[in-house]
């Protein structure tokens, strides 16, 4: 956006664009290999015990042999948008210029699909790096209906995976995130009610409340993403894609009674349309 060769000077283009120069002339520093193994750590730390916030994570990396500052597993967390999961006091907002929905599954049975969907981001290691991935389920069938991965978190990748859905699905009657910016942002809502999808949003702090999502984040890592380590994110995205067709197609889920998602998926939707 801003052209070094163009005769207007940097100053006043970054005044127009409301840039601070300093963000413009800063160079981001590649994440170091040492780094790397922490997040890779702190990632899987996080997904065995959720509710460890900084302190305790920071514990468990000492108890693992791994001199770390807090500070810097506090840094690390924020970069992999992590955050412990436990109820909280709603003293602030994701993103306070963005409206928060109430949440509105609670004691509702679900029992047909489109019915609820629902999404997340997940962070994901690869041999050198990491990306971040997005997927929007179904729930009642727990079908990945679509999917993306961005090495940012950029809004633009979640809505990507969401028109995909809809364009693949049809609208469903309700859509739930959590409270992160990348789904309270006029960008993603504003394809929801442009669909007339209802918008609910989980409790500040309650992961539960988004829990088969959680879930498949599980069954990711420790079947998929943990057995391996990708090269780049072309990589990683082909055997994300190869993982969440078998997840769909093959794997049974002792929770929909050994039957698959597409199974569960399709055979419902038939019988609604019959």
């Amino acid at each position: 956006m801003i052209d070094r060769q163009d005769p207007l000077p940097v100053r006043r283009q970054c005044a127009l664009l409301d840039l601070p120069r300093s963000t413009f002339y800063r160079v981001a520093k590649p994440v170091t290999d040492e780094e790397l193994e922490l997040m890779a750590l702190i990632d899987r730390c996080h997904l065995k015990y959720p509710f460890y916030g900084s302190r305790r994570i920071h514990d468990w990396l000492e108890d693992q042999g791994h001199r770390v500052n807090r500070k810097r597993v506090q840094r690390l967390m924020r970069t992999m948008d992590l955050r412990a999961q436990y109820p909280k006091r709603n003293l602030s907002l994701a993103n306070q210029a963005h409206k928060v929905y109430p949440y509105l599954l609670r004691d509702r049975v679900i029992d047909r699909p489109n019915q609820v969907w629902a999404t997340d981001v997940t962070y994901i290691p690869m041999a050198r790096g990491f990306v971040y991935l997005v997927a929007i389920m179904d729930w009642h069938s727990r079908k990945v209906l679509s999917w993306r991965v961005s090495n940012t978190l950029d809004v633009s990748f979640c809505v990507d995976a969401l028109e995909e859905a809809i364009e693949a699905y049809g609208a469903p009657e309700i859509f739930n995130t959590d409270q992160g910016s990348q789904f309270t942002s006029e960008a993603f809502t504003g394809v929801l009610k442009h669909h007339g999808i209802r918008i609910s949003m989980d409790g500040k702090g309650r992961w539960v409340d988004n829990v088969f999502v959680e879930r498949l984040w599980r069954s990711v890592k420790y079947e998929e993403v943990y057995l391996k380590a990708y090269d780049n994110i072309a990589d990683a995205r082909r055997s994300l894609g190869r993982y969440l067709a078998f997840y769909n197609a093959e794997r049974r889920h002792q929770s929909l009674d050994r039957r698959t998602p597409d199974s569960v998926y399709y055979e419902s939707a038939a019988r609604l349309a019959a």
